[in-house]
């Protein structure tokens, strides 16, 4: 199944429509790392990550693992882990995934540029957990919990994120 997100920041999936949150600076067909835009294009839901402290494991038939206090994402270019999961501390510029403000409480990652990772042209592109005003992300689609919680429910191996700038 495709889940479908739209310029207007609504994600579409089984029959529902829920509001998202997208990066700062819309959404763009050529992303650049940094630039916090969200990427167009359809990437495969390839996993989630979530923070036992604070959620139980969602419900879901997508592979699930627990976020580790010492877990991080490269986001520097440079490095041969660029966009790739990390333990941290770590050399290069890294995202932690463990975080204060409960957005990294659910982490669905996308395959976005990752197989393999091309430098320079975006990391951390994830689905996650919204801030409580709806503010936009540094790239990712971030969404209500309850609504994020429901649509990991709907998800199977082999499912895609579509991000379609065309649409409204």
């Amino acid at each position: 199944m495709d889940f479908s997100v739209t310029a207007a920041g609504l994600l579409e999936f089984g029959g529902r429509r829920v509001a998202c949150a997208l990066g700062r600076s819309g959404i763009t067909h050529a992303k650049i790392e940094g630039d916090g835009a969200t990427p167009a294009g359809c990437f495969a839901i390839r996993r989630v990550m979530f923070r036992p402290d604070r959620i139980d494991p969602p419900d879901t038939a997508m592979p699930v693992a627990p976020i580790r206090q010492r877990d991080g994402w490269c986001d520097d270019p440079r490095d041969p882990a660029y966009n790739r999961p990390v333990s941290l501390p770590y050399p290069a510029s890294t995202e932690a995934l463990w975080r204060d403000d409960g957005a990294y409480d659910i982490v669905v990652v996308l395959g976005h540029n990752d197989d393999p990772p091309v430098p320079g042209s975006g990391s951390a592109i994830f689905v996650h957990v919204a801030r409580a005003n709806g503010a936009p992300t540094e790239g990712c689609v971030a969404m209500a919990l309850p609504d994020l919680l429901a649509m990991l429910g709907a998800c199977s191996p082999g499912d895609r994120l579509c991000v379609n700038p065309d649409l409204p």
